[in-house]
């Protein structure tokens, strides 16, 4: 896990403006319907953008709920969702609960039709009314990122912070190194240059396959940065915590609807 329970995001001390945040139930666009807990953090005056925030194997931590909130202090409408309502029920978790258990239930089939559920969210009229969706995850939620436009091809963009990209570790399915010709969204790929998970040479290969298959993108590596870098706490990683932020915040500014995109 890339976060633990007293993890901050490194960003705005406080939004911009006013938020509201609010739990929400959505209903899965998988196969099987399932319902599945989210976070919103609606913006007083909204961008037409909408982000879906996607966690690291914990799931619906408050790291990512402070998350949805910065984005919305931002004007940008922002939902975080769970993983776990299918085996866990929709209720808040304890301390005890046996995490890996539920983490082995899970599949890419469910996860991108659990995004599918936020990103519809955020274009109807009720929810966001945002005709340009983005993607941001981290770790496990980073690789989802990066391979959300294989599955919702009408992206605006995706943003991945130090998501798995090939099929090292406990992965054994195609990454989006080995998808990057299906990749139909903008890719802005975060990743730490110590993560001792994911060898400079994976992220080498994503960033050529990238160019091989013309998408566009950003792939920005920090030198001395661990896996999970993001995290107030890690205040030696303050400086790329911050060009992390900024980057993030001028990629949604320029795919958004503003600058002439708007799907």
């Amino acid at each position: 896990m890339c976060t633990d329970h007293d993890a901050t995001p490194p960003v705005d001390r406080g939004p911009a403006a006013p938020v509201t945040g609010a739990d929400l139930t959505l209903t899965s666009t998988a196969a099987d319907a399932a319902r599945l807990a989210a976070f919103a953090a609606r913006p007083p005056a909204p961008t037409q953008v909408g982000v879906v925030v996607l966690p690291d194997l914990r799931g619906l931590a408050r790291f990512y709920r402070q998350l949805a909130v910065q984005l919305a202090g931002h004007g940008h409408t922002a939902v975080a969702i769970d993983y776990y309502a299918r085996t866990a029920g929709l209720g808040e978790r304890g301390d005890d609960f046996p995490l890996m258990e539920h983490a082995a239930r899970l599949s890419r089939a469910t996860i991108q039709g659990d995004l599918g559920a936020a990103v519809a969210w955020l274009r109807d009229a009720a929810g966001g009314a945002c005709p340009a969706v983005f993607t941001l995850g981290f770790c496990l939620g980073g690789r989802v990122s990066l391979l959300a436009s294989t599955h919702h091809p009408d992206l605006a963009g995706t943003i991945g912070f130090y998501g798995a990209l090939g099929s090292t570790g406990p992965y054994r399915d195609p990454g989006p190194a080995q998808l990057a010709d299906q990749l139909t969204a903008p890719v802005l790929a975060l990743m730490g240059g110590a993560d001792q998970g994911i060898p400079p040479a994976e992220v080498a290969a994503f960033d050529a396959a990238l160019t091989s298959a013309g998408v566009e993108h950003e792939v920005v590596v920090y030198p001395d940065a661990p896996h999970g870098f993001f995290d107030a706490r890690q205040a030696e990683f303050a400086d790329a915590s911050a060009d992390a932020w900024r980057r993030t915040l001028r990629f949604i500014q320029r795919h958004g609807p503003r600058a002439g995109v708007a799907r």
